[in-house]
């Protein structure tokens, strides 16, 4: 006799960071800092290049693991999470139960757009994570969990604005290519 047994796990929704928002962060990084080496040794500058390629890719990592945040969905709560390898002192992220949650806040940004944040009942405020891919979904998970009305809800960036960053960074990295094929050519000549 065999027993089929059921799983009463609550239902975990798991939403990362928009793939368009990852690539166009990446890429810009790696095209504002990658001349930097190239120009350090054409100057002669007192610092090597080696250190400003240690300093890159330092830099790089921390970056990714920044982009690395998921944001967990679960019928207790939300929770923002990072993986195992991210130190803790670095990025902690939060975890907060339903039960908790007073309200969603607006609040404006210093550019003049609008974030929100979950306030609970002892006054703490956790800003809802805005750049994850299948915001709308993760909006009416909130909805459905806390009873708050999101209809007046919508990410603090559109996709279309991260689409046209992109394209100025690969319009940076074909001037970056330049850069280096001319500090490659004056390291020759000297």
């Amino acid at each position: 006799m065999t027993t089929n047994s059921v799983n009463t796990s609550p239902s975990i929704s798991i939403f990362r960071l928009s793939p368009l928002i990852r690539l166009t962060l990446l890429s810009l990084y790696v095209a504002l800092t990658v001349p930097l080496p190239f120009l350090v040794k054409v100057t002669n500058a007192p610092i090597p290049p080696t250190l400003f390629w240690l300093g890159i890719g330092i830099g790089l990592v921390a970056l990714y693991a920044a982009l690395t945040e998921r944001v967990i969905v679960d019928d207790q709560g939300i929770q923002v999470a990072y993986p195992n390898w991210v130190p803790r002192f670095f990025r902690k992220g939060w975890s907060l139960p339903w039960s908790d949650v007073k309200h969603l806040k607006p609040r404006t940004t210093g550019q003049g757009g609008l974030v929100y944040y979950f306030l609970t009942h002892e006054g703490k405020a956790y800003l809802l994570p805005m750049r994850v891919a299948g915001f709308s979904r993760l909006v009416k998970l909130v909805q459905e969990k806390t009873g708050i009305d999101t209809s007046d809800v919508y990410p603090l960036a559109q996709p279309w604005m991260y689409l046209i960053l992109l394209c100025f960074t690969l319009l940076l990295l074909l001037v970056d290519g330049w850069t280096i094929a001319t500090a490659l050519t004056q390291g020759n000549l000297s």
